[in-house]
C-alpha cells in the first residue's frame, strides 16, 4: 500500500519570522538608497513607454508599497508625468492595489499566529473584535491622515480582524491626499525638480485645508480607537 508523502507545512510563527526578516532587510536596503536620485530615473523610463506608461507606473507603485517605500515621490512624479486628473487616478489605483496586496500578505502569513497569541487573553480578543466592528471608520480616518505611516498600516490592518470589504472601502480616504500631492507634482514641471524638491513657494489654501483635515483625522482616529478599546474592556469586565 502506497503512502502519500506528507506535505511540509510551515508554522504561523515561522511564517511571521520570515515576514519580519524580509521587512527588516527591505527597510535597511531602502535606507541605503537615495530615493531622490533613482526614482526620477525610473520615472523617466516609465515616461518613455508611451501608452504602457500608466500600467508600468501602477505596477511600480504596487511593488513600492509592498516593500515599504514611501510613495510621496512617486505621487509627485505622477503629477509631472500625467497631470492632475490622470495622475491622481493612476496613483490611487496603484496605492490601493499595493495596500490590498500588503493586507493579504499580512493576513495570510501572520494573522493566524496573532489569533493564537490572543486566544487565551479575553481582553485582547474583546478589543480586536470591537475594532473590527468599526473597521471602515478606522481605516478611512487613518487614510485621511498624512502623519500615520501608510505602508506599515497596510500590514498592520492585515493582522487585525478588519474585514476586507471595510479595508478596501476605507482606501477611498486616500483620495484627498493623493490629489494634493499630484497637484504639487504637476507644479514642479519636470522630473529633475524632484531631486531638488522644486522651487520654494507658499502653500495654497487647498493644501492648508487638506493638511488640516489630515491632522484632525489623526487626532480623531487616536481618540476613537482608544474609546472603542476602553468600551470593549468595560463590557468584558461586566
Amino acid at each position: 500500500m502506497s503512502h502519500k508523502p506528507l506535505k511540509k507545512q510551515w508554522s504561523p510563527g515561522l511564517k511571521l519570522t520570515i515576514l519580519l526578516v524580509v521587512i527588516v532587510i527591505s527597510v535597511l536596503a531602502i535606507q541605503s538608497l537615495n530615493l531622490q536620485v533613482w526614482l526620477p530615473v525610473v520615472l523617466r523610463r516609465v515616461e518613455s513607454l508611451g501608452v504602457w506608461a500608466p500600467i508600468a507606473f501602477v505596477c511600480i507603485y504596487v511593488v513600492a508599497t509592498l516593500y515599504l517605500i514611501p510613495g510621496s515621490l512617486l505621487t509627485l512624479g505622477a503629477g509631472v508625468l500625467f497631470g492632475v486628473v490622470l495622475g491622481s487616478i493612476y496613483t490611487f489605483v496603484g496605492a490601493s492595489l499595493g495596500a490590498i496586496a500588503a493586507f493579504f500578505v499580512g493576513r495570510s502569513v501572520a494573522r493566524k499566529w496573532v489569533a493564537q497569541q490572543i486566544e487565551e487573553n479575553e481582553k485582547f480578543q474583546a478589543v480586536d473584535q470591537a475594532v473590527a466592528r468599526e473597521g471602515f471608520k478606522i481605516v478611512l480616518l487613518t487614510r485621511l491622515s498624512p502623519v500615520l505611516p501608510f505602508t506599515w498600516l497596510n500590514y498592520a490592518f492585515g493582522l487585525s480582524q478588519v474585514s476586507f470589504r471595510d479595508y478596501a472601502l476605507g482606501c477611498f480616504g486616500m483620495i484627498p491626499g493623493t490629489v494634493m500631492y499630484v497637484y504639487i507634482g504637476s507644479l514642479l514641471g519636470d522630473l529633475a525638480a524632484l531631486v531638488s524638491g522644486g522651487t520654494a513657494r507658499s502653500r495654497t489654501l487647498a493644501e492648508v485645508i487638506l493638511l488640516s483635515v489630515g491632522l484632525v483625522a489623526t487626532v480623531v482616529v487616536t481618540l476613537y480607537i482608544t474609546q472603542i478599546a476602553r468600551k470593549a474592556l468595560d463590557e468584558k469586565a461586566l
